[in-house]
Order: C-alpha cells, then sequence, then structure tokens
C-alpha cells in the first residue's frame, strides 16, 4: 500500500496527500517530521517547510511556483498563498543519455491492423465524408441520415425502431392484432451484424463550422488538418464536399494531400454542389459515391504488423491532483516502452508543457528540432500574453479543485505522458509524423482540438488520462480513457478503459501499470476490444484556428 502522502521528488519542498489528512496528523519526510497545521484534503499539497513571500515552490523536481503569503510548515498549498512560476529555458541542447526499458515481454508481439499502400497500417478502416465549408453541412446531415442506419452503422443509439417493417404489413392488411404482435425493435447487436460491409468500421462525418469567411490562413490550415485526416492510416477513402465558391477550395485540398504523400493509393471523390444540377442530384451522386468506395474499403482486411506501425498519441484531460502520479507516467512507461519497439508516441498541449520547456529541449536529438520548440512555444507563449493572458490561466476550475493549482503544476505532471525516451522530432500543428521515436506536436491544451489535431497528423490510435472523467473520442483514432484513481473508474466506467488508480492504491507499478496500457493498446489497435469511446459514438472534431486556445 502507498503511503498517505508521497514525496514525488527529493527536491520537491511540498507533498502530495493520497487521502484525506486531518489537522495534527504527524507526517515523516526523510528525517523531517512536520505536524499538520490544517486538515489538508487528498489530491492536494502541504508544506514541508515554513514558507516567506517569494520562495520558490518545486515539485516532480522542477519550479511550479512562488509564495504569495507566508505558509507554515504543515499548512495547505493553495491559490490563495502560490502564484504560478515556471524555470526560464533557452534553445541550447546537451548530450541526452537514454536507458530504454526491458521490452523482452512485447518482442514477439504484433497487431492486426490495416495495410495501406504506402506502408503505413490502420487500427480500423473507416470511410470519411469530408465538407471543405460548413454550407455543406445540411448535405453531410442528409447522407448521414441515409447511410448511416441502413448500412448497420448506427452507433448512438442502443436500439432502432423498424417503422418499415409495420408500414408493410399494414399495406398487406394485417389486423390489428397482428400489428401489435410485430417485433419492432433491433438491438444494437443486432444492428452491428447487418451490417452490409463487415470490413468497415464505420462512415464518419468531419462537420465543423470553417473553410469560409475568416482568413485565407485559417482555410489552409483547415485543408492540411482535413488532408491529414483522409492520409491517416484509419481511413480508406473520402467523399468531398464542396460547394465551389468558399475559400477552402478542393485545388487546395488536394495540394495539401499531395504535400502529404503524392501517391496516396487511395480513392477520394470530389464533388462541387454549384457545378450540380440540383441539390437532389448532388446527394444521389454523393450516396452512389460513398457506396462504391465502401465496396472497395471493404476488401481490405486486417493482417500483422508490427508494433513499430502504432502512431500513438498521448493526451490528458480533465486532470486531477493523481493524474502525474498515476495515470501520466504509467502511460509515459508505455510510451518509452513503444519507443524501444520502434513506434511513434506523440506528444501535445504545448501551453501544458510550460515550465519543462528546458526538459524537452535537452532531450531533442538535433539542435534544430530543440530551437523549433523553443521558437513555438515562445511564440504561442507571447500571443496568449498579447491577448491579456498566459500559460498561467490553462488549470481549469475542476483541475484547481482536484488539487492542481498552477500551471507549471499541471504541466510537470502532464509531460510525464511523454516518458523519459529522446525526442526525435518537433511538429507544428497539421505536420504529419513521420520519425519513429517520441515526437512533439504542437495543439492547443483544449482537449478535443488537441486529438483533432493529433489525428490528423497521423496518429492511429490516442491514449487519453483523466482524473475528473471526459467523454471524449475521436472519429477516426480510438480513444482510449486511463483514469488517474479508482474513484473516477468505478464512478464513470462507461467511459473509462483503464484504471491506474491501482498505481495510487499500490497494486501496480508504474512499470507493470505501463505494461499493462500497452497491452491494451495492442488489443483494441487489433480490432479485440472497442474503445468505450467508439461504443458510444464519441466522435469530437474541432479545427484548431490557430488563434489563443489554453
Amino acid at each position: 500500500m502507498l503511503k498517505s502522502y508521497v514525496q514525488i521528488d527529493p527536491k520537491d519542498n511540498i507533498i502530495v496527500a493520497i487521502t484525506n489528512l486531518e489537522k495534527g496528523t504527524i507526517a515523516k519526510i526523510d528525517q523531517i517530521s512536520i505536524t499538520l497545521k490544517e486538515n489538508i484534503k487528498g489530491k492536494h499539497k502541504f508544506a514541508l517547510y515554513d514558507f516567506n513571500v517569494g520562495d520558490e515552490i518545486f515539485m516532480y523536481g522542477v519550479l511550479i511556483g512562488k509564495v504569495t503569503k507566508p505558509i507554515g510548515a504543515g499548512c495547505a498549498i493553495t491559490t490563495d498563498n502560490v502564484k504560478h512560476a515556471s524555470a526560464s529555458y533557452n534553445h541550447s541542447n546537451g548530450k541526452y543519455v537514454w536507458t530504454a526499458p526491458d521490452v523482452s515481454k512485447f518482442k514477439e508481439r504484433s497487431f492486426q491492423g490495416y495495410h495501406r499502400t504506402n506502408g503505413k497500417v490502420g487500427t480500423s478502416n473507416y470511410w470519411l465524408v469530408v465538407p471543405l465549408t460548413f454550407c455543406e453541412n445540411r448535405n453531410l446531415e442528409v447522407l448521414q441520415g441515409a447511410l448511416l442506419e441502413k448500412l448497420g452503422y448506427e452507433t448512438k443509439k442502443d436500439f432502432a425502431v423498424d417503422i418499415d417493417g409495420l408500414i408493410k404489413k399494414y399495406k398487406s392488411g394485417a389486423s390489428s392484432e397482428e400489428l401489435y404482435g410485430t417485433s419492432l425493435i433491433t438491438t444494437k447487436e443486432e444492428m452491428s451484424k447487418n451490417r452490409i460491409f463487415t470490413n468497415v468500421d464505420g462512415i464518419k462525418f468531419l462537420r465543423h463550422d470553417g473553410g469560409c469567411g475568416g482568413t485565407r490562413e485559417d482555410a489552409k490550415t483547415l485543408c492540411s488538418l482535413l488532408a491529414g485526416y483522409i492520409a491517416n492510416p484509419n481511413v480508406a477513402g473520402a467523399t468531398v464536399l464542396s460547394l465551389g465558391c468558399q475559400n477552402a477550395q478542393i485545388q487546395m485540398l488536394k495540394d495539401s494531400l499531395d504535400a502529404i504523400d503524392p501517391d496516396l493509393g487511395k480513392p477520394i471523390y470530389y464533388m462541387e454542389q454549384q457545378q450540380s444540377s440540383s441539390e437532389r442530384q448532388f446527394i444521389e451522386d454523393a450516396v452512389k459515391h460513398t457506396f462504391v468506395g465502401l465496396t472497395e474499403a471493404n476488401k481490405i482486411v486486417r493482417k500483422p504488423a508490427p508494433l513499430s506501425k502504432l502512431v500513438l498519441g498521448l493526451e490528458c484531460g480533465g486532470s486531477d491532483g493523481f493524474s502525474g502520479i498515476s495515470a501520466n507516467p504509467a502511460l509515459g512507461y508505455a510510451s518509452d516502452l513503444l519507443v524501444a519497439l520502434g513506434g511513434s508516441p506523440v506528444l501535445s498541449e504545448f501551453p501544458e508543457l510550460n515550465g519543462v520547456e528546458q526538459n524537452l529541449i535537452d532531450r531533442c536529438e538535433t539542435k534544430h528540432d530543440a530551437k523549433k520548440f523553443y521558437d513555438i512555444m515562445r511564440a504561442y507563449s507571447d500571443a496568449a500574453v498579447a491577448v491579456g493572458s498566459g500559460f498561467e490561466n490553462n488549470p481549469s476550475p475542476g483541475n484547481i479543485k482536484d488539487g492542481l493549482i498552477t500551471d507549471a503544476m499541471k504541466s510537470a505532471g502532464a509531460a510525464k505522458k511523454g516518458g523519459t525516451s529522446p525526442v526525435t522530432e518537433v511538429l507544428d500543428y497539421t505536420e504529419q509524423i513521420t520519425k519513429p521515436g517520441l515526437n512533439l506536436l504542437c495543439t492547443p491544451g483544449n482537449d478535443v482540438e488537441s486529438t483533432t489535431g493529433l489525428a490528423g497528423s497521423g496518429c492511429n490510435i490516442i491514449v487519453f488520462t483523466t482524473g475528473l472523467g471526459t467523454p471524449t473520442g475521436n472519429p477516426i483514432a480510438p480513444v482510449l480513457k486511463m483514469s488517474s484513481n479508482t474513484e473516477l473508474y468505478e464512478k464513470m466506467g462507461d467511459i473509462i478503459d483503464i484504471n491506474a488508480g491501482t498505481v495510487i492504491r499500490g497494486e501496480d507499478t508504474i512499470e507493470s501499470m505501463g505494461e499493462k496500457v500497452l497491452d491494451y493498446i495492442i488489443r483494441v489497435a487489433s480490432g479485440e476490444i472497442a474503445s468505450k469511446a467508439v461504443q458510444h459514438g464519441h466522435n469530437d472534431f474541432i479545427p484548431w484556428k490557430r488563434g489563443v486556445s489554453l
């Protein structure tokens, strides 16, 4: 069993309460004994020493705040007595030495994936319907209504009502008794069995509010993102809907696709409504193209693939005071295992790397990437300040309530998802993942904008850690939710896949939990298990317009 409190790093001068601690409790840290001077809630922190105004506060071994009011040893660390502070950083990096973890348990493992002609491998097999402008969202809804249920892809309903069968019986002259005796309900499981295209996991509709208005740069970024979704190995092909006059032109999307891979080898049908004879004809043609595309996608079957083909998005949201102790470091260990196996984990959410910049810069394999990360972080921070905000405003009310009182504290825990391996490449938003090893991808701290960006840059699976709970998913990349505490897992087990609360309870180590996480990833990637987000049809998709989003 873990103790009821813990010092995470020897350099830390604040202590984390694992359980609720009562005033008068004596805590012993090495040779120091502290009597708590007030009640300390679980997940919150208390002072190891007496602090004066201006003193620096350390957690995870890094600077996370400065004292604004005197704090006695054994008193709570709160937003009333501590403000955000983070360490300075520069773009110089030295030689980083990494010891890879033991991967003998996974050396012979593989996953069952969908192999694409360009050598990439998907964990799912989807068809996309992509609007280039919000003006096409109505047509998207018509196509969705026409295709999903009839082809067996309705996921948001637990059952369907067969009104068609009732109408047929009525027209055939059935009596009232016979109509009452008709079975109308088809369950989700039965609908799934009735799928016409058994090798296609679904049709996904990327509804958004962009493509026109705004700036030309917004349109280019949107097209780069949509191109990334079409190019993602989890996608077999796409139907693209254009109005015709919008900023995000078909050619702009084609250019973005060519920049990713000129020999993508996927069927893509481009349709422009202003060139169609009528809305009815436009919809009919879109249905036919999509149906024919599905027949081609259905020819692809799962085959064994090495774990090096996994591109793992590392995400967190609704974090709490345990996230940086259990779920995030466990995911970080799984990330390190994947790197050692030749795979590509991807750490995102740049506003939540505030305070650990120098550590990541030091881990960059090239000076070019060290400088690129430095420049992106500086530009992002300056943009936030320019609009009257800053990274210090990142923690949400929920974060603060559950013990994450400064951005640097939150960031130091969030960065644990990236493990300890070297950084092989730094990518800006919508840039594609091409190198094995740990990648850094610039996305906002906003959960959905970030997961949207991860899939758009090529992630074929995502693990999302949470301490408070969130139903976030993605249209094309399976999102696995991992709780930082067992209470959350028991309360919201319908949307949480993995429980890292066993680390808090002392039932697992970071290493054993990390191995369990990688094993679960492999099973989901193979189609053996459907993530809860996929089961519930959580298809969150929010493109980032490159404004300030914390």
